[in-house]
């Protein structure tokens, strides 16, 4: 088990002792497969996504070996195209259950490996991980659409689908900066990618008509906050308008209206993009309230319906439990976590001549 002298950085009154930290750390890499893969639970799928925000959960907890494994596994398994699949049965490459390639799911392994390099300042890893952050972007940079916006995903025979969507394309706007943070390091400029971040940034904040309407989800609200397309006044404007819809006091954060079930992955997110507009106070509010969903041993339940007072669903996800440790990270000032979640600074790419 990861000592309670390592998680002294997520320590947090009200929230996570040492000790609590320490415990989850453990059940995080308990989930951890030999070759790096950390499936969502034991049994169950890894996306990418999920992948890398568990491995930057344990690089805050200073269990650096176990974050690069993780990376090694994305290296090792990446697609020719420079995806992965969205979906492989435990972790297994070998046993993909979804053959789509989500822009988003591709894109966060550049936040995974700046946080990393931030962490341990390790510029072999950085060498290492550099062609196949640089494989993905352009992937991803493949689906943006003319108005800048990201479309979601390629379908197993490759055909692209140009829908978009805000909450991924808010995630995509985040990788893309950090990705710039990792070419500006290594003097590989890339211009096109900071017209592309230019672009998206001005789609995310001027043009929701160009998004498809996911309204009713909570990471529709505060994704353009958390992914830092919004900051400043207006950041703090869109989670005023959204509060009292999908906030609930006590117990954490709607995942989607109307319905009567809060989310720890969701309320965790809200609590960093709080922290990102100054707002920790508010953040560290949401964190003591998910303390419901802590369960004995050290993991976090998914959800909670509050209408039946039952936990649903009865599954306890290595990336729940990451982003708790995340928002913990930052609020407690971990270096890495703020600097990819603060964003003050990544670079920002190239505001375009639109509107």
């Amino acid at each position: 088990m990861t000592s309670p002298g390592r998680t002294e950085r997520l320590v947090l009154p009200g929230v996570l002792t040492a000790e609590e930290a320490a415990v989850t750390v453990a059940g995080i890499a308990a989930l951890q497969r030999a070759d790096g893969a950390i499936p969502w639970f034991t049994g169950h799928h890894l996306d990418p996504w999920d992948h890398v925000e568990a491995a930057m959960a344990l690089d805050a907890a200073g269990e650096h070996e176990r974050a690069e494994a993780a990376y090694r596994w994305l290296a090792d398994h990446q697609l020719p195209d420079g995806s992965w699949y969205a979906a492989y049965a435990d972790g297994d490459p070998l046993a993909p259950t979804d053959r789509g390639r989500e822009s988003n799911f591709c894109a966060y392994v550049a936040v995974g490996v700046w946080h990393h390099y931030l962490a341990t300042g390790d510029d072999t890893f950085l060498d290492r991980m550099w062609p196949v952050v640089f494989a993905a972007v352009e992937f991803v940079l493949a689906l943006q659409q003319p108005g800048g916006q990201i479309g979601w995903k390629r379908e197993d025979d490759g055909t692209p689908v140009p829908d978009a969507l805000l909450t991924g394309s808010s995630s995509i706007h985040q990788a893309l900066r950090c990705a710039l943070a990792v070419a500006e390091h290594r003097e590989e400029p890339q211009p096109d990618w900071e017209l592309a971040a230019g672009w998206l940034a001005h789609a995310i904040r001027r043009h929701p008509e160009r998004f498809l309407d996911k309204g009713r989800y909570s990471m529709d609200w505060y994704y353009p906050v958390l992914g830092g397309a919004l900051t400043g006044q207006a950041a703090r404007e869109r989670i005023d308008e959204g509060w009292d819809r999908f906030v609930v006091p006590g117990l954490g954060v709607r995942c989607v209206l109307p319905n009567p079930w809060v989310t720890g992955g969701e309320s965790a997110e809200l609590a960093l993009a709080l922290w990102a507009t100054g707002e920790s106070d508010r953040a560290l509010d949401i964190l003591k309230w998910i303390g419901h969903l802590r369960a004995d041993n050290g993991m976090y339940w998914t959800g909670y319906v509050f209408e039946d007072d039952a936990v649903w669903p009865e599954e306890q996800t290595a990336w729940t439990a990451g982003s708790v440790l995340l928002a913990v990270a930052a609020l407690g000032g971990d270096e890495a976590t703020t600097a990819v979640f603060g964003g003050e600074r990544l670079p920002a790419g190239l505001e375009p001549d639109c509107c």
